[in-house]
C-alpha cells in the first residue's frame, strides 16, 4: 500500500479489475472504448493521454527525475478495465459507433467483436430535457427517485457480473436544457424530497450522480449540465467520501481560448473582441441545434475569457469586450467539427491587430483520452481518500467546479501545474514552484 504526502491516508493499491460506466453510448463513448481496446491489443497509441503518455518531473531539474505519470502513480492498468453503459437508444457499441462514423471501418473491424459485446443498459431519460433525441431503451418508474435506485442496482449488477473490484462514472451523453440552481438543489433533504415529486428541476443526469454517489462510485461529468455541481450534491459527495469533478469536457474551441488568452494578458495585450463560431453535424450538433441546449452549453463556453483575462483588475485591457460564441449544426461535418475564431487585441499604443484561427478537430478524438484519464484519475482519488470537488481535474473541463466561494481556474498551465503538484503531495514528492535557484559546477 502506497502512502500519501501526510502520512496518514494510505493509498489503496489498483488491485482488481474496475468498471468505466459511461451515461451515453454514441461518439465519445465508443470512441473511448474502441481506443482503449485498440491500445490493449497493440494497434495504436494513447495519444491525448496523460496518464499514458505525459511525464511528471521530480525533485530539482539536476536530478533528472521525470518517469511516465503512469509508472508514478499507482493507476489502474488498461488491461483491468471493463465497460459498460446506458443509453435510450438500444443499439451495441459497434452499431453506435458505426453510425457515429467517427473512426474508420478497418479500425472498428479490429475490436468489432468486443464493441458488439457491449450493450447498453437501459436509460433514465427523459426527452424534454434533451428534445432532439428519442429512444426506446429507456427506464420508467413511478417516481425519479425509483429511476435513481434502478441505477443503483445497475452497478451493483454490473459489479458483480464482471467481478469487478471498483466502479466509475464519466459522463458522456447529450447536453440537457439549462437549468438553474434553485431550492430544490440547496440541500441534499430538498434534493431527495424533490425527487419524490418527480419536480422538473431534477434531469436524469442528477439522478445518475445521485445514484453514484449512494453507491460511491466517483462521478466525473464530461457536459455542461447542471448535474454533480448541484451543492445537495457537492455535500453528499463530500459526507460519503466520493470524489466528484466537472464539467464539459475542454476539447475543441475552448481549449484554444485556454492556451490563447493566458498568453495574451501574460502579455498585457488588450482584448477588444472574440468572436467563435462552431460548425458540427454529429448527434451533440443536433441536440445543441435547440436553443435550451444551447444556452446550457454556451454559459460554459462564456465564462472562460472573464476568468482568466480578469478584467476587474485589468479593466484598461479587458474591460467590456466582445465575446460571442455561435454553434451551427451542419450534417455534412460529422464528428469533424470546426471552429472559427476572430480574435481583435490591442497592442503598444493602442494599435490593433488580429489573430484568426480555424481549427478543423475532431470532436470523439479530443475528448477520448480525456474520458480515460477522468476515469483514471477519478478512481486513484478515491484510493488515496480524497473526496468532494477534485479541482486538480480541472484541466480536463470548460467550466471547471470549485469550491463554494472560490472563482475557477480557467488558465490551461496553472491548471496542468496544479495537476502535477497533487499527483507530487499525494506520493510524497515535493510540490515544484519553480522559484528555485539552481547552480551548476
Amino acid at each position: 500500500m502506497t502512502t500519501n504526502a501526510d502520512s496518514r491516508q494510505p493509498i489503496k493499491p489498483a488491485t482488481g479489475k474496475l468498471g468505466i460506466l459511461t451515461p451515453g453510448l454514441g461518439a465519445v463513448a465508443t470512441t473511448f472504448m474502441a481506443g482503449v481496446e485498440s491500445i490493449r491489443r497493440g494497434k495504436s497509441s494513447p495519444i491525448g493521454s496523460l496518464t499514458q503518455m505525459a511525464t511528471v518531473r521530480l525533485g530539482k531539474r539536476t536530478e533528472n527525475r521525470s518517469p511516465l505519470i503512469k509508472d508514478f502513480v499507482p493507476l489502474a492498468s488498461l488491461d483491468d478495465l471493463v465497460f459498460g453503459a446506458w443509453d435510450p437508444i438500444p443499439d451495441d457499441a459497434l452499431t453506435a459507433a458505426r453510425k457515429a462514423g467517427v473512426l474508420e471501418a478497418s479500425d472498428l473491424d479490429r475490436v468489432a467483436e468486443f464493441l458488439a459485446a457491449i450493450k447498453p443498459m437501459p436509460a433514465v431519460f427523459d426527452n424534454k430535457y434533451v428534445t432532439r433525441i428519442n429512444g426506446s431503451n429507456v427506464k420508467t418508474g413511478k417516481t425519479k427517485r425509483d429511476l435513481a435506485e434502478q441505477l443503483r442496482q445497475d452497478m451493483r449488477d454490473f459489479k458483480a457480473k464482471h467481478g469487478l473490484d471498483r466502479l466509475v462514472i464519466v459522463w458522456c451523453a447529450s447536453t440537457e436544457i439549462f437549468i438553474k440552481h434553485g431550492a430544490a438543489h440547496a440541500s441534499i433533504e430538498a434534493f431527495e424530497k424533490t425527487m419524490d415529486a418527480n419536480d422538473d428541476d431534477i434531469a436524469p443526469s442528477m439522478l445518475y450522480a445521485w445514484a453514484a454517489i449512494m453507491e460511491g462510485v466517483p462521478f466525473a461529468n464530461g457536459a455542461p449540465n447542471l448535474t454533480v455541481d448541484a451543492p445537495a450534491l457537492v455535500q453528499l459527495a463530500s459526507d460519503r467520501g466520493v470524489p466528484i469533478s466537472g464539467k464539459d469536457f475542454k476539447t475543441g474551441q475552448t481549449w484554444m481560448k485556454t492556451i490563447i488568452a493566458p498568453g495574451l494578458k501574460a502579455r498585457m495585450l488588450g482584448l477588444r473582441g472574440w468572436y467563435s463560431t462552431n460548425i458540427l453535424g454529429n448527434r451533440d450538433g443536433e441536440v445543441l441545434d435547440d436553443p435550451a441546449s444551447f444556452k446550457t452549453k454556451e454559459e460554459s463556453k462564456l465564462s472562460v475569457l472573464h476568468t482568466i483575462l480578469q478584467p476587474d483588475v485589468y479593466p484598461e485591457l479587458y474591460k467590456d469586450f466582445t465575446h460571442v460564441v455561435r454553434i451551427n449544426y451542419y450534417p455534412p461535418r460529422g464528428d469533424n467539427k470546426e471552429g472559427w475564431d476572430n480574435i481583435d487585441i490591442v497592442g503598444w499604443m493602442n494599435y490593433p491587430m488580429q489573430i484568426k484561427i480555424n481549427f478543423l478537430c475532431r470532436d470523439s478524438i479530443l475528448a477520448a483520452p480525456i474520458v480515460l484519464d477522468l476515469a483514471l484519475f477519478s478512481d486513484f482519488a478515491h484510493r488515496a481518500g480524497m473526496k468532494g470537488i477534485q479541482e486538480w481535474l480541472s484541466f480536463y473541463y470548460k467550466s471547471p467546479m470549485a469550491a463554494p466561494g472560490l472563482q475557477p481556474e480557467h488558465d490551461l498551465f496553472i491548471q496542468q501545474t496544479k495537476l502535477k503538484n497533487t499527483l507530487r503531495h499525494l506520493m510524497g514528492e515535493d510540490q515544484i514552484t519553480h522559484l528555485g535557484m539552481e547552480y551548476y559546477p
